[in-house]
C-alpha cells in the first residue's frame, strides 16, 4: 500500500465541498488521518473568500500518478473545480494535491514531491504536521512537526474551524 498524504483547500461552498472531497477519496483507498480543518486567507489574489485548508493520509494500491492524474481530476471534475488559465490563484470548490507519497522524491507533470509548498506555506505545513508530525522531510532531513513548528498561526492570520467536520465517524 502507498501512504498519500494530500493538501485540500476549498473557498467556494468549503463546509460541503471538503467532506465530499474526502468521501470521494474513500473510493481510491483508505482514508486512515484527517487533519483539522482551518481557514485562511487567500494567496496570490486577495479579491476572493477565505480558504479552508486540511490534510487527508490515504492508504491506496494506485501509484502516484495514477492518484493524480485519474482520480484527484475526477473528483476535482465531480466537485465541478473550474481552472482559471489566466488566474492559478482564483476560487475554487476544490484543490487536491499530494503533498507527500511514501518516502519518494519526484515529479508528475509540474508537481513536484515533497511539494515545496510544505515549507512555506502554513495552511500546508501545519495540517501535514496533526496527520504525521514525525514524518521526515526527505529534502530537509526534519520531522513535519518541526517545519510547523517555524511558523506563527496566530500571526499568519490563520484559524481552527472545528465546526468542519471531514469524516464521519
Amino acid at each position: 500500500m502507498n501512504r498519500a498524504y494530500l493538501g485540500l483547500g476549498s473557498n467556494i461552498d468549503p463546509e460541503a465541498n471538503l467532506p465530499a472531497a474526502v468521501a470521494a477519496l474513500a473510493d481510491y483507498g483508505a482514508v486512515t488521518a484527517v487533519s483539522s480543518v482551518w481557514e485562511s486567507a487567500p494567496v496570490g489574489f486577495a479579491e476572493q473568500a477565505n480558504f479552508l485548508n486540511a490534510a487527508v493520509l490515504l492508504e491506496t494500491e494506485l501509484s502516484a500518478e495514477a492518484l493524480c492524474l485519474d482520480a484527484i481530476a475526477e473528483i476535482e471534475q465531480r466537485l465541478r473545480r473550474v481552472r482559471d488559465p489566466n488566474n492559478v490563484n482564483a476560487a475554487r470548490t476544490i484543490d487536491i494535491d499530494i503533498s507527500l507519497f511514501n518516502g519518494d522524491v519526484f515529479t508528475i507533470g509540474h508537481r513536484r514531491i515533497p511539494d515545496p509548498d510544505i515549507l512555506t506555506r502554513v495552511f500546508l505545513a501545519i495540517p501535514l504536521a496533526e496527520l504525521d508530525g514525525q514524518y521526515v522531510h526527505l529534502e530537509e532531513g526534519r520531522t513535519l512537526a518541526e517545519i510547523a513548528g517555524e511558523f506563527d498561526i496566530e500571526s499568519a492570520g490563520m484559524r481552527l474551524r472545528a465546526d468542519v467536520v471531514l469524516l464521519d465517524e
